[in-house]
This record gives C-alpha cells, sequence and structure tokens, in this order.
C-alpha cells in the first residue's frame, strides 16, 4: 500500500510498504486523511530526537472502518467515521497507576517512537478508535490537535473569572482558545501572525497581542488593569515564551506549558516563589478531551475548516513540508489526502 515516508532529514518519499493485517480485538481504518504536525515538521528537519528514521509519520487523523476483528464491541462498525487516539500507556508506570494515561513514561505516539499512519490503511486496538458522528472526515484530522489544547485548560482548571492568555494560535493554541473561551473566560491570544490572531479573535478570544509589534508587558498590564493574567498557556515551546509565561502570571497564577524548549531557559527563579505560581505540563490528550472537542465541532458553534492550510496529495506532500519549514508562522495544518 502506498505510504509517506521521511527518510533522512530534508527528504521525504512515497512508497509501498506492507498492508497490515487484522487481528482479534482490532479495527482496520481507511486513512482518508492526516495532518502534519509539528513534530513531523521537526522530524523531516533532523530535530526530533525521539524519532529513528526512516519513519511514516502521521498521528491526526480522518478514517473510516474498513472491518473489525474477533471481539471488537458492537457499536464499531465498517463504514463509520473516526478518528483515531494515537498514543500507547503501558499500564505499569506512576502514570498509569494515577490512571493519567495519557502523561505514560513509555508512551509511543503514531509517527514519532513508533511508525504513523500516514499511508492507506491502519490496524489499531478496538479502544483506540474514536468515532466521530457526522464530522467530515477531512475536519476528524483536526481534531487530535484540537483536543491537546482543550486538555491544557483542563490542567489548568480554568474558571469563568480567569483571564488567560494562550501564547501562539497554531491548531493546539487555537484548542486552547476555544476551551477556555467556551469555559467563560476572558482570553487573550499571543502569537507572531496577525492572521492568527484575527482566526483566533473568531473562536474566541477577546483580546490579542502581537508580540512582534506590541508590548506584551504593557498590553497585558492594560488588560488585566495592572494585575496580571490568572493563566497563562504556553503552546510554542521556545526561551523567550516560557520567559514570557512566568513574567505575565499574576501573583498565584497558573502556568501551563504544551510545548517544550530544545535549549536551556534561565528563569527568575524568585518568581516562582514571590508570585506562589502554579507550573504544570500538559501532554496529549484523554479521551474527555477528545469527546469534548466533539461534541464542540458537532454543535456548530465554529467553523473550523479555515484551520486547514493546504490539502495536498502524498506526491505533494514534501513540497508542502519544504514551504511550511521556510515559513512556518503561517501554516495552521496541511493535510496529505491519502
Amino acid at each position: 500500500m502506498k505510504a509517506v515516508q521521511i527518510v533522512a532529514p530534508n527528504e521525504m518519499r512515497v512508497t509501498e510498504i506492507e498492508k497490515p493485517v487484522l487481528g482479534a480485538g482490532e479495527v482496520l481504518v481507511k486513512i482518508k486523511y492526516v495532518g502534519f504536525c509539528g513534530s513531523d515538521l521537526n522530524t523531516y528537519l533532523g530535530r526530533n530526537p525521539m524519532v529513528k528514521l526512516p519513519v511514516v509519520p502521521g498521528h491526526e487523523v480522518g478514517a473510516v472502518i474498513e472491518a473489525v476483528g474477533e471481539g471488537v464491541p458492537e457499536n464499531l462498525t465498517p463504514g463509520m467515521t473516526v478518528t483515531l487516539n494515537p498514543y500507547t500507556n503501558c499500564g505499569h508506570c506512576s502514570s498509569c497507576r494515577n490512571g493519567r494515561y495519557n502523561a505514560c513514561k513509555d508512551n509511543e505516539t503514531l509517527g514519532v517512537q513508533r511508525q504513523g499512519v500516514m499511508c492507506e490503511y491502519a490496524v489499531l486496538p478496538w479502544n483506540k478508535i474514536i468515532p466521530t458522528g457526522d464530522i467530515p472526515v477531512k475536519e476528524c484530522a483536526l481534531i487530535e490537535p484540537m483536543s491537546v489544547g482543550f486538555h491544557a485548560v483542563s490542567r489548568a482548571q480554568v474558571m469563568d473569572n480567569d483571564i488567560v492568555m494562550v501564547i501562539g494560535c497554531g491548531m493546539v493554541g487555537l484548542g486552547a482558545v476555544i476551551r477556555a473561551s467556551r469555559r467563560g473566560a476572558t482570553v487573550v491570544a499571543c502569537d507572531i501572525d496577525d492572521e492568527k490572531l484575527e482566526l483566533a479573535k473568531k473562536v474566541g478570544a477577546a483580546y490579542s497581542i502581537n508580540s512582534m509589534t506590541e508590548d506584551v508587558h504593557a498590553r497585558v498590564q492594560e488588560i488585566t488593569n495592572g494585575f496580571g493574567l490568572d493563566v497563562v498557556i504556553e503552546a510554542v515551546g521556545s526561551p523567550v515564551t516560557y520567559v514570557t509565561a512566568v513574567n505575565e502570571v499574576g501573583f498565584t497564577g497558573r502556568v501551563v506549558c504544551i510545548g517544550y524548549a530544545k535549549t536551556e531557559i534561565s528563569f527568575q527563579t524568585k518568581l516562582f516563589v514571590q508570585k506562589e505560581l502554579d507550573i504544570r505540563g500538559s501532554r496529549n490528550a484523554t479521551p474527555e478531551d477528545f469527546r469534548a472537542v466533539i461534541n464542540c465541532v458537532k454543535s456548530g458553534d465554529y467553523d473550523i475548516k479555515p484551520f486547514i492550510s493546504k490539502v495536498v496529495k502524498p506526491e505533494e506532500a514534501e513540497a508542502a513540508m519544504k514551504e511550511w519549514a521556510q515559513n512556518p508562522g503561517k501554516v495552521f495544518r496541511i493535510i496529505v489526502e491519502l
């Protein structure tokens, strides 16, 4: 079957791989659409230490059930539109023991620590198949990254009287904007691209700050009447944005980090203590987060089609990736149609 494969840094090809064999307790899905995410871009650029090349990328999926194996629950039937939970969990580490399977110490995400699904077919355990109802299959490829943003809002324990700044308005950040605003919070979107900020305002942000052209600190002080932010969600993973998050959150505020920096960062650690901050990581997403995104999309309150920057065929995937690498700030999601 046809597959897209990253074979070396800055080298991608379309190749043929074996079609997977369906077993008991498993579901065979026909992959329709797969999104390129930031981890795929880092892999392509040779900056992802978790990936062993060559690798089939992809874990943001819109698919249709082709067949089901013996022992699969009756609610999963051929023809259903689905997305995938791309994470694994060992069941034995401290995270799993505490019921936080999304943060499993030995997690292997599709397309990162194991082969992904940018190919025509995939087989997964039935409990990793997530029905999406009448959501168009192309838009199903947006559910996983939005779920990661939704999870960060839960980690931040966002409430209706909070002022929340989301730094980074890519797909994950937009998910955080949507969920925080749905919880009644006042959301401040912060990014370096005006187009992304405009879209963030369309899906719930009350304010926007372009950190390239505006004084972030002055604007935050203006918006919060000098108190600082109740919550900052960092969805970029750069030293500058990490420091900004700690500096701009108010006393007794919460900082939630989704992205992780590739280099060491120097903090004024006295702020951790003086402000009595809660600083939390946010990793992947839970089944509850997936369901929340699906219900949100089904509500019709948001038009998520503009989140798709481009749809390409496998043969066009490398050109699209090169274009993204040259101008990453201008891309929401590139979707590959299988």
